[in-house]
This record gives structure tokens, sequence and C-alpha cells, in this order.
């Protein structure tokens, strides 16, 4: 029983890997600070760590694919506030962009793989 045990544990990603993977997500809140932020720091992160660590490989990807997608959900929420309607659509995208973030981190640092609800596949 011991060893089963343990040959499940060792699939499971190590304590660096999940936390290169968690940052991956968080990292995505530099683009409150530097333009296009959101997207370049899990760039960085990813292209330095893919090879090395597989669940900061694929975290990396989730999380580019995720922010582009949101990019173009605020570039089109931008564009209908000429009408007014993208006022309201903004303020909501920008709260659920914050909290999936968390969540997506959160599941990163537990070794899950998580997957962006309405995140477009640009990356595969």
């Amino acid at each position: 029983m011991q060893k089963a045990e343990t040959s499940i544990n060792s699939l499971s990603p190590n304590k660096d890997e999940r936390t290169w993977a968690m940052l991956s997500h968080f990292s995505a809140y530099t683009g409150c600070v530097f333009p296009l932020g959101h997207i370049l720091a899990p760039l960085i992160i990813w292209l330095i760590k893919r090879d090395e660590l597989p669940l900061v490989a694929d975290q990396g990807k989730e999380v580019l694919n995720f922010q582009i997608s949101m990019t173009l959900y605020f570039i089109g929420a931008g564009l209908l506030c000429i009408v007014l309607i993208g006022i309201p659509i903004v303020i909501g995208l920008a709260i659920f962009d914050f909290i999936i973030i968390i969540i997506a981190g959160i599941k990163a640092n537990e070794g899950v793989k998580y997957r962006y609800p309405l995140a477009i596949r640009f990356l595969d």
C-alpha cells in the first residue's frame, strides 16, 4: 500500500513547479502597472521555464491564451462604450479577470491544470 501512494505522489508537480505555475498566473497583474504587462510577464515566465517544468508549460500557455482573449474582449467592450452599453461590460470584464486569475493561481499552486473559461485557444 505504501508503494502505491508513493508512486502517485511522485507524479504530482513539485513545489517549485507549482510555485512557478502560480506566478505565471499572478504575473498577469503586471498589466495594471505596465502596458501589455499582462501578456509580456506570463510570456517571459513561459519562455524561460517551459522546457524544464511541464506544469508551467501548460499553465503558461493557458495564461497567455486567456490574457490575449481578455485583451480582445476589452477592445470590443471599449468600442461599445461609444453607445454606453460597453461601460458595464468593461466593469464586468475587469471584475471577472481579477477574480478568475486568483482562482487559477490557487489551483496552479495545488498542482491542478486549470482551464480558463472564455479563453480562445491561440496557443495549443
